[in-house]
């Protein structure tokens, strides 16, 4: 009987419907300098088989014996912190795949000072993190777009220089740190900010394949590997050996292929065409273009390795605000590599300089643009027909705008189901819950945390990691020097005397709307205000990491219209699909709440709510409506759940300050929907609390 294979992981070759990421990855592993991948798709679409899959088609790797930071035998670092190799011995194995944790530490990551050591022997001993085990690897982050912003720099820098730098607690230590850096997310559970997807070489949108006959190839593949692991693999023996000799021939023939200047002007061309920011576009384009044309066994780049490249490596980069999805229209790329091929003058009939030979735009595919040549004006119609009310700042008067007036009549509520649109988003104030918590880290509320300065200490419980406080330790340490017989230099540590810094920095909270979309809101131009409002309360929540949520309430019900999610996109998406209309059922809208908070709580108790209610206060669905709205808030505010009442009551006219009376019942901070745009000011939400 034949033995079984080694690995009976699923091959990476049997990935069926995946080409551009199989490609990707393919590419990166060819050429680390590219800067690793991103793998955004929907749930259940193969992303981290095909990520596992990758070591089983990569060359195994030589590394010194018993390096801790897999050195080269035949170019070990100079300044490994195992070194000096002076003759080393020579060990095979196979490439590694190492995993990043969400909840990983800075120093789970880079490393961090051997305690024990430091204070027992008086030496500065280094404990290497995740960064050392991935060189000459690859380093995998499953839900990258869940993980600190601050841990994700890091992997960035040190993928981007092959080299990881550890400054910190009495620790000064540089190792190299090359790897294949691959980070999968669900765009469902939040993006990541614009300037870190930037920062990722290629990104690949994976979607599952509508064809059925993909499907049911992928089901047979499926249910065969489940069946019998081990003959599946080996069917797949050869299609991967041959997949691996071809990735070794291609890092071979990297440093022979020629990147013409011409190419490079292409190169140019296409990212400006695309009004991408900075000059990473065009060298990760560059970069993967050398390994395309190396994959594809040339050794001078072509017009088909730039197009592969570009369909890579710019569609992320296009994202001009938090909001906008990244991708990239395939036709739009076209154009513009044919915009970018050099044209004979006397095959062009329009030569010249005014007739656009050379890279010039054709009119009919242009994006358009205004007076002043900016592309893709915005609502320039809406800001032509609305009076201005001075930079930033939201209109706050009912009076009826004379654009409306073809429509509907001044003062007219908006018609049941009618839906209003927002205007730009402005920076809006920040709210925050005031005492200290001990939540996630985010950018919102004052809470105690794995980064920020340090305000205490505390023991370390069991083997767990964190940064050490060494004065405290030290004081833990000391009476017992005597007793346990120390003698000569250095302390007598036991792992009772550890103690660990206490930090104070910020938190993400969440933030959950509850907006009145009833039609006593108004006309249609004041619903319009109080989405702008909000989606700038949204824009801010995306800023601080926040996670979002979305109850809405007209007519007889209240609806939560998005659970809480860290997607802050989807949540601006459902609220400008909210139509509004009807009666005011504002204690069922409180209570909807408080239940969205009460689930919540159970699901993440570290992270706190803020909840943001947004209503003119005029309950008018059932009997004694405004009284039971009272109570409901009465209710809410015994629990401890800090509010903030947004009040969308006109400022003109007669006004009821039915608002401002149950931010009162909520012990809440009151805004008018004016100041929700005041700049940098701080409003700071106390909590209410229990007697």
């Amino acid at each position: 009987m034949r033995p079984a294979p080694p690995s009976t992981g699923f091959p990476f070759t049997a990935v069926v419907g995946m080409d551009d990421l199989q490609l990707a990855l393919i590419l990166a592993t060819i050429s680390p300098a590219i800067g690793g991948v991103l793998i955004r798709g929907e749930k259940g679409t193969a992303k981290s088989t095909a990520v596992r899959a990758l070591t089983e088609i990569l060359p195994p790797v030589e590394v010194v014996l018993g390096c801790r930071f897999s050195c080269d035998p035949e170019a070990p670092a100079a300044d490994c912190p195992d070194g000096p190799h002076a003759v080393p011995e020579a060990v095979s194995r196979a490439a590694r795949l190492v995993e990043l944790p969400v909840g990983a530490t800075e120093d789970r990551v880079l490393g961090s000072l051997h305690l024990e050591k430091a204070l027992a022997e008086g030496v500065t001993a280094y404990e290497p993190g995740l960064l050392a085990a991935a060189h000459r690897g690859l380093l995998y982050v499953d839900e990258v777009n869940l993980l600190h912003d601050h841990l994700v720099d890091v992997l960035l820098d040190a993928a981007a220089m092959g080299r990881a730098t550890i400054e910190r607690d009495g620790v000064s230590v540089t190792h190299p740190a090359r790897f294949v850096l691959v980070g999968t997310m669900n765009p469902e559970e939040g993006e990541l900010r614009p300037q870190l997807l930037d920062r990722f070489g290629l990104t690949v949108d994976v979607v599952a394949s509508r064809d059925p006959a993909v499907r049911v190839e992928v089901m047979r593949a499926r249910l065969s590997y489940e069946a019998d692991p081990a003959a599946f693999v080996t069917r797949y023996d050869g299609p991967q050996r041959e997949l691996a000799e071809r990735i070794v021939k291609a890092r071979d023939l990297l440093g022979e292929v020629i990147l013409t200047d011409s190419a490079l002007r292409q190169i140019a061309e296409i990212c400006a065409s695309f009004d991408v920011d900075g000059m990473r576009a065009d060298l990760v384009t560059a970069r993967t273009a050398v390994a395309h044309a190396a994959w594809s066994g040339r050794t001078v780049v072509e017009v088909e390795d730039v197009r592969a490249a570009a369909k890579l490596a710019l569609p992320h980069r296009r994202r001009r605000n938090p909001f906008d999805a990244p991708g990239m229209d395939d036709d739009q790329l076209e154009q513009a590599i044919q915009n970018s091929m050099p044209q004979d003058p006397d095959d062009d009939p329009d030569g010249g300089p005014d007739g656009g030979s050379g890279g010039g735009t054709d009119p009919d595919t242009a994006p358009p643009t205004d007076s002043s040549g900016d592309r893709n004006p915005t609502n320039e119609q809406d800001e032509a027909e609305t009076p201005a009310t001075g930079p930033d700042l939201p209109r706050n008067s009912a009076d009826p705008d004379p654009a409306d007036q073809s429509t509907e009549q001044p003062g007219r509520p908006t018609p049941v189901g009618e839906v209003a649109g927002s205007s730009e988003p402005y920076k809006a104030r920040l709210l925050s819950v005031q005492a200290a918590g001990a939540g996630v880290a985010g950018r919102r509320s004052r809470a105690i945390t794995e980064v920020g300065r340090v305000v205490g200490d505390r023991p370390r419980v069991g083997r767990e990691s964190g940064r050490p406080h060494l004065l405290a330790t030290i004081r833990a340490a000391a009476p017992h020097q005597h007793a346990r017989g120390r003698t000569g230099a250095g302390l007598s540590v036991r792992a009772t005397d550890v103690r660990l810094s206490v930090r104070e920095g910020r938190e993400g909270n969440l933030v959950l709307f509850c907006v009145d979309a009833s039609g006593s809101m108004g006309t249609k131009k004041r619903m319009g205000e109080v989405k702008t409002a909000i989606v700038s309360l949204l824009l801010d929540a995306y800023q601080r990491r926040d996670t979002v949520g979305l109850v809405t309430f007209a007519g007889a019900e209240a609806t939560v219209a998005l659970p809480p999610t860290g997607s802050v996109e989807t949540a601006v998406r459902r609220l400008e699909s909210l139509p509004t209309g009807g009666r005011t059922p504002l204690a069922e809208g409180l209570m909807q709440a408080a239940e969205v908070l009460r689930i919540a709580a159970i699901r993440d108790p570290r992270r706190r709510p803020l909840l943001v209610l947004v209503t003119d206060g005029r309950a008018t669905q059932g009997e004694k409506a405004f009284a039971r709205a009272k109570q409901a808030a009465g209710w809410l505010a015994q629990r401890g759940i800090a509010t903030v009442v947004v009040d969308c009551e006109p400022r003109r006219g007669v006004r009821l300050g039915l608002a401002g009376e149950l931010a009162g019942d909520l012990g809440a901070e009151y805004l008018d929907l004016g100041d929700v745009a005041a700049g940098n000011l701080v409003r700071t939400v106390s909590e209410w609390k229990v007697a």
